[in-house]
């Protein structure tokens, strides 16, 4: 081991842990950190994944779509850029999976950045349905709303919001709440050592337990009954897993505990973390007002003129219109107050001097086989990573929009004009020189 864990976590893992496990669990440090990849199923079924996977891939139990990889640079491959997949620490997976989340429910996930969780529920909805993505802090709201967009969701809502802002907004409306709640950090201790280390203290075991509580009684308020909530983390401590969901249970009368597990690095492929399924059995629901349509009549000619030329079946149904933004909404999409959003459906585009401009994120979300004009480049073509670096490249496609793909993922949008494709990948996402 590179480093020394603290005394004090040692001395209690020591009392939390059976005798016989303790030198598997402190040997287990000595291991560099497990990597996962979790396909992304709004793109490819996992199936046609293993087919064109060029990563050695190891199955995981608790994710249908979630393996343990073995690469390096997992963000550097084009089909990373593509949303094809999602890198994920392999145990952060479990939980998830447990809210059995459905399409055309009304989901959310209150802590949600950079968004490995909220786009694992997307994938399960399949882009019916609400999702609600929210991060209360709007750096890392950014990286969220950028990761919705890779990974081609179409029906999440991302906000930037604290809980008790959003619980008066959303009061006992969502089928499913996630709350990976912010915790110690146990289970980052390998992957970021350093840092974890300087964080970690048991009067910060203690503010992070305080803090989840006031987390977990907002997120209570947004649950309608019948509905199911999971709480995870990423640590060991007692004191934000087991013991909060007892303290949890006394507070909260109304919620029913279904199921609660941990998961320990020399137990599973994975850095650890605790899951623990309830139920509200006891409440009210409410039925929110739905967010209507408010596109002009120009702006709505103009769209509508693109997505004829550029798709060959109607893309959109409701849209939203916010400045020159164009937004198609999610079916049903709440009206959401004063909240700061930063994403809602899919960003198609705005107008500009009363024309349509489409967007990168109408690419994300769209197939290969609805647009009708494609470029679709095999990834060992020079051009893919001409393409990613936001270059011009050639192609002997007709004059118009048309959507650039590799080995059939969506990538980005082009201007095809007279034998070249003209780049419209965002400048802060494109490809350095050196990747």
């Amino acid at each position: 081991m590179a480093y020394q864990l603290p005394e004090k976590f040692i001395e209690r893992m020591k009392k939390q842990l059976p005798e016989n496990e303790w030198e598997a669990f402190f040997a287990s440090y000595e291991t560099p950190p497990k990597k996962g990849l979790r396909v992304n199923p709004l793109k490819i079924s996992t199936p046609e994944f293993e087919k064109i996977t060029p990563f050695a891939l190891e199955k995981i139990s608790w994710e249908e779509n979630g393996f343990l990889v073995n690469a390096e640079k997992l963000g550097a491959h084009p089909y990373h850029f593509a949303g094809a997949y999602y890198s994920q620490e392999p145990s952060a997976m479990c939980a998830a999976p447990l809210l059995d989340v459905q399409a055309g429910e009304t989901v959310l996930d209150l802590c949600s950045a950079p968004g490995g969780k909220g786009t694992q529920l997307a994938g399960k909805m399949q882009g019916r349905g609400l999702l609600v993505l929210n991060e209360p802090v709007f750096s890392r709201a950014k990286i969220l709303s950028q990761n919705v967009e890779r990974m081609g969701v179409k029906n999440a809502l991302v906000v930037c919001a604290t809980p008790n802002e959003l619980s008066k907004v959303f009061p006992a409306c969502f089928d499913k709440i996630l709350v990976d709640a912010p915790c110690s950090g146990e289970g980052m201790f390998k992957k970021n050592a350093e840092e974890a280390f300087e964080e970690w203290s048991e009067e910060n075991v203690a503010l992070c337990a305080l803090r989840q509580a006031e987390i977990l009684s907002e997120a209570t308020k947004m649950l309608r009954v019948g509905g199911r909530l999971v709480y995870s983390t990423c640590t060991f401590s007692e004191e934000e897993d087991e013991g909060q969901v007892r303290d949890y249970l006394e507070k909260h009368p109304e919620m029913r505990l279904l199921r609660q597990e941990k998961l320990y690095p020399h137990k599973v492929a994975g850095e650890g973390h605790f899951v623990a399924l309830f139920e509200k059995t006891d409440g009210q629901s409410v039925k929110l007002k739905e967010k209507k349509s408010n596109v002009k009549k120009q702006t709505e000619q103009a769209y509508r003129a693109f997505e004829k030329e550029f798709f060959l079946h109607p893309f959109a149904d409701g849209l939203y219109e916010h400045g020159d933004e164009v937004f198609a909404l999610p079916t049903p999409a709440f009206e959401w107050g004063n909240l700061q959003v930063l994403r809602v459906g899919v960003r198609l585009g705005e107008m500009k001097n009363g024309r349509f401009e489409p967007d990168h994120s109408l690419a994300m979300c769209a197939k290969k086989s609805e647009a009708r004009l494609v470029l679709d480049l095999p990834l060992t073509d020079a051009r893919v990573n001409k393409y990613l670096r936001g270059e011009t490249i050639s192609s002997d496609l007709p004059n118009g929009w048309c959507l650039v793909c590799v080995d059939g993922f969506s990538i980005g949008l082009g201007k095809s004009v007279n034998g070249t494709i003209k780049n419209h990948i965002p400048k802060g996402i494109r490809k350095k020189s050196s990747e």
